[in-house]
């Protein structure tokens, strides 16, 4: 067994080199292949270098769930740059005391989100330049050069090496909500999120394998995606991106357009799905398993989800602090305990 630091661009590295053609896939976007990902990532990760950025600069992310958001996780990432995700419903003064503390030089906006931005840089001195990740900007916004992903690739991507730094650097900053003190700064190392991401793959976890399609309606902001974004292509499985909207509707033409066999999210998400369903009518035929967190889900919802939509519900609960897994549902214990003769819990 050779060695090697266990850093998480080794992830996207395989995806491209066994699983090229696997997608990933974002709602009304458009697709594109792990070999491609991993191409686009790593010469954003010479762009964000040719712009000044040395290993453990933050980059703020303000961001939906899409390609271009996972093309800077791992841009990020995989230079040795700290990916600092920021939640869009926090307030901009919030925002604001977060991206001073942590020193962003660097944030990248998402579709919809450039008003806010907009607010938010003129409170944040340290932010050097802004980056649109989805279509082109409308102006400099709060006087900092603002470009695109694109033109930013266009004018200075280049193939660049990763992983060339120590396991336990870190790699992605996460702050908590503040539910019972002023927020928290979580900051995730590289060998963390790798060793999260291994556990979360086992047979009795998540569970994932390369036949699998993957909704991944937890927001990447929210304490790594619940580490699919890692997960997903270490195996090979097939990501589905839903962007901002997140309405039963939509959901269900997702599902059902692109085989999702296993899907993640809170229960306000699946209780949306299921009334759009009985309301509209259709199923959702490949959809095997549902994930979820959060608060805790009554067990009425968790019938009604397993009788209409046919999957098996995987409670689960984390923290940011635990990356966020910390206990989750076997995929099929109930029912293994039950047929040896043993008592599920």
């Amino acid at each position: 067994m050779q060695s090697y630091a266990l850093t998480i661009d080794k992830f996207l590295d395989h995806a491209a080199k066994w699983w090229g053609d696997s997608q990933v896939v974002t709602a009304q976007l458009g697709r594109i292949g792990y070999a491609d990902l991993r191409a686009r990532s790593n010469r954003l990760s010479g762009a964000l270098a040719a712009r000044g950025l040395r290993l453990g600069d933050r980059v703020a992310t303000l961001a939906w769930n899409t390609q271009h958001h996972l093309e800077l996780y791992y841009g990020a990432m995989g230079a040795g740059f700290v990916c600092h995700t920021l939640n869009p419903r926090f307030t901009v003064q919030h925002l604001a005391r977060i991206v001073n503390e942590a020193q962003d030089r660097v944030l990248a906006v998402g579709a919809g989100l450039a008003d806010v931005a907009l607010d938010l840089v003129f409170h944040c001195p340290s932010i050097e330049f802004v980056v649109i990740l989805d279509g082109a900007p409308h102006g400099a916004i709060a006087n900092r050069p603002t470009l695109s992903l694109e033109a930013l690739l266009a004018d200075h991507g280049c193939e660049t090496p990763w992983g060339d730094f120590d396991e336990n650097a870190p790699a992605g900053l996460c702050y908590t909500s503040g539910t019972t003190s002023a927020p928290k700064g979580v900051l995730y190392t590289h060998r963390s999120n790798y060793l999260h991401t291994l556990r979360a793959l086992q047979a009795d976890a998540i569970a994932l394998t390369s036949a699998d399609c993957v909704l991944a309606a937890v927001p990447m902001f929210h304490a790594n995606g619940w580490g699919l974004p890692f997960a997903a292509p270490a195996v090979g499985a097939k990501l589905v991106l839903p962007g901002r909207h997140l309405d039963g509707a939509r959901l269900a033409a997702l599902i059902r357009d692109e085989g999702v066999t296993v899907a993640a999210g809170v229960q306000t998400v699946w209780q949306g799905l299921l009334d759009h369903l009985d309301v509209a009518g259709g199923e959702v035929p490949t959809l095997e398993r549902i994930i979820i967190g959060g608060s805790t889900c009554p067990d009425a919802l968790i019938d009604r989800m397993e009788t209409r939509l046919k999957a098996r519900v995987q409670t689960s609960w984390g923290m940011t602090e635990l990356s966020p897994l910390g206990t989750v549902a076997a995929p099929r214990g109930a029912q293994r305990a039950v047929a040896s003769g043993r008592t599920p819990f």
